[in-house]
């Protein structure tokens, strides 16, 4: 069965955006930080985004600068299946370089079992704060990566705002030389 993922960047503090939704903190540019996204690039998995991050997606890896930048997450980005949760998002159509987008309107546990059950690689939620905090409540979510950035914003969105309390299990822990630290976990 294939995993349902979550990779959220977050503050120390534990917020995933600022308080006006902001994320330039967590940006890098560093080699490391180009390298460990290539590694998690997997073409093979199923991508899920809010609106909110969708939009942000569909706006940068389609371009020429992030197709010369990363052009391996560039890739995988553009051409995976991809999930938008919306309520208010029309279908959309596949373009030249962003394709597979499918739009759901709320979210069915029994759907994402099903889609768990089809053949593929994992499912990955990237971003979308307030979608990891729904499925982690509803307990789809298979796996939990936190990458920590060396910030404290003091106000802003909480990841787990509003989430039931749950206990993890420690898989793995990656420091970079930039301060950050990824952590990834599952649910007990």
């Amino acid at each position: 069965m294939r995993k349902l993922v979550a990779f959220t960047n977050v503050s120390v503090d534990g917020y995933f955006a600022g308080p006006d939704g902001e994320i330039d903190w967590f940006k890098s540019n560093d080699e490391e930080d180009r390298q460990f996204m290539i590694e998690q690039a997997n073409p093979s998995a199923t991508l899920v985004f809010g609106r909110a991050t969708y939009e942000m997606m569909a706006g940068y890896w389609p371009t020429p600068a992030a197709i010369r930048d990363n052009p391996v997450v560039a890739g995988v980005m553009n051409s995976a299946p991809k999930i938008v949760f919306s309520k208010t998002m029309k279908p959309v159509e596949d373009g030249p370089a962003w394709n597979n987008v499918r739009v759901f309107r709320g979210i069915v546990p029994e759907e994402i079992v099903a889609l768990k059950k089809q053949a593929g690689g994992d499912i990955a939620i990237l971003g979308s704060g307030n979608l990891v905090q729904q499925f982690a409540n509803l307990g789809l979510i298979d796996e939990y990566g936190l990458m920590v950035n060396p910030v404290i914003l003091g106000a802003g969105k909480r990841l787990f705002n509003d989430v039931k309390r749950m206990k993890l299990h420690l898989l793995a822990i990656r420091t970079f030389r930039n301060g950050k630290v990824f952590l990834r976990y599952r649910p007990v």
